[in-house]
């Protein structure tokens, strides 16, 4: 893909936030970074992170050129006002709204509305994220429509068109997966697998075959499954996803 436009990635660390950074590069003429602490409880992704830009970097010089500066925003008034078991030590369990209690209300809408104020300043129109509602936890500010909700407002709102592209929309985790090994081949899979962290609890002490975590929390547990599935099934063809296809 050669698409003249200039992206701006909501980067986490994570393996679905790391397999968007390199579609972007594989696809956006130029492309930033962006990083929020809310005082989320795996602190510790915010060290993957810059190891995954340092990796890619070092490892794939077709992304090189293309791979800008990277920005890390404090949010962690979020963080105090939010009663979640990804802000506090507590136990995950579901609420009695149907929603699971690593929900942090407000967290992607205010992602997003901080990087579109960065991008509008760098001259950024593509906003890319990791949402998605295929296989997730029922957050309801990862669905389709919240985003596409979500770019009209922001477009409207800065005079200035803004596309937020989620590449991950609809696939499940072994199509990322599968999405991964395509962009970057079994290099950018080994880098997914030893420097990204999804760990809902911070934990990088205990080694899988997929990579680093507890194993049992809900990000855990969607990465592994995935992997197994991806490693057993291979993977079904994926969509090219951007939000501003499906508005027209």
């Amino acid at each position: 893909m050669n698409d003249p436009r200039s992206a701006l990635v909501l980067f986490s660390g994570g393996q679905d936030s790391t397999t968007c950074l390199a579609w972007a590069l594989n696809r956006y003429a130029h492309v930033e970074t962006i990083g929020f602490d809310y005082g989320q409880r795996h602190l510790i992704e915010l060290e993957c992170r810059l190891t995954v830009r340092a990796q890619l970097h070092a490892q794939f010089p077709q992304w090189r050129d293309k791979l800008g500066d990277d920005h890390l925003l404090d949010l962690s008034l979020l963080g105090q006002i939010s009663d979640t078991a990804l802000t506090q030590a507590r136990a995950i369990e579901m609420n009695a709204n149907g929603l699971p209690n690593t929900f942090v209300p407000g967290r992607n809408l205010l992602f997003f509305t901080f990087a579109a104020t960065l991008a509008y300043r760098r001259g950024l129109s593509v906003l890319v994220g990791g949402m998605c509602e295929t296989d997730f936890s029922g957050y309801p500010d990862c669905r389709d429509n919240t985003l596409k909700a979500m770019q009209v407002a922001l477009s409207l709102g800065m005079d200035t068109p803004m596309t937020i592209a989620t590449p991950l929309m609809w696939l499940d985790k072994a199509q990322t997966w599968a999405l991964g090994a395509e962009l970057g081949g079994d290099a950018l899979t080994k880098l997914i697998v030893e420097h990204t962290h999804s760990c809902y609890l911070g934990e990088r002490s205990k080694r899988h075959e997929w990579g680093y975590g507890c194993g049992q929390c809900p990000a855990c547990t969607l990465r592994s499954r995935g992997y197994v599935a991806w490693r057993s099934n291979g993977a079904e063809p994926f969509p090219d996803t951007e939000v501003g296809d499906s508005l027209g």
